[in-house]
């Protein structure tokens, strides 16, 4: 045997990672910045919080029954949405709504809040019928004229009442 193979010693290449460059980190990091902003966007609007100045306002409303009304129930006028239930309260005997409506439509002081059922299922929204009058409603003001929701139950319990006498 020679000596060359009996000296030869096998060579495995050298590993090295890759080399990083400053150019693909930035663009990494540029990405997963873009991917937060758009999350956190989204579960804001989907949330239906608003961070900045707001196109609404306030107005509370007084009824004897809102059975069924729940926060976040349209409010509208000629079956076009222009707001919605923001808070549903109970204040002695009288449950207090707090309504937020879009700035671009103004409720008088003689508008009419009354809570209707829509469709098959029955789900309550508020409805408000417009009045004559010159007088605007500010933020934070009152709707004066309400009609609370009708109860079906008191119907049928009254009408089988005096059937009975």
């Amino acid at each position: 045997m020679s000596d060359n193979s009996q000296n030869k010693e096998v060579s495995t290449p050298e590993f090295s990672p890759p080399r990083k460059s400053l150019k693909t980190e930035f663009y990494v990091g540029l990405f997963a910045l873009a991917g937060v902003l758009a999350f956190g966007y989204l579960a804001v609007n989907i949330g239906g919080i608003s961070l900045f100045s707001s196109n609404n306002y306030l107005i509370t409303a007084e009824f004897d029954n809102v059975s069924g009304l729940t926060v976040g129930a349209p409010v509208e006028i000629a079956g076009v949405p222009i707001g919605s239930v923001r808070a549903i309260e109970l204040q002695d005997t009288t449950a207090v709504v707090q309504l937020e409506v879009n700035k671009s439509f103004q409720l008088r002081d003689d508008d009419i809040a009354s809570i209707r059922t829509k469709g098959i299922i029955g789900d309550k929204y508020l409805r408000i019928t417009p009045g004559s009058s010159d007088e605007l409603i500010e933020d934070k003001g009152q709707l004066f004229d309400t009609e609370s929701v009708v109860d079906m139950e008191d119907i049928i319990g009254k009408i089988i009442h005096s059937l009975d006498s």
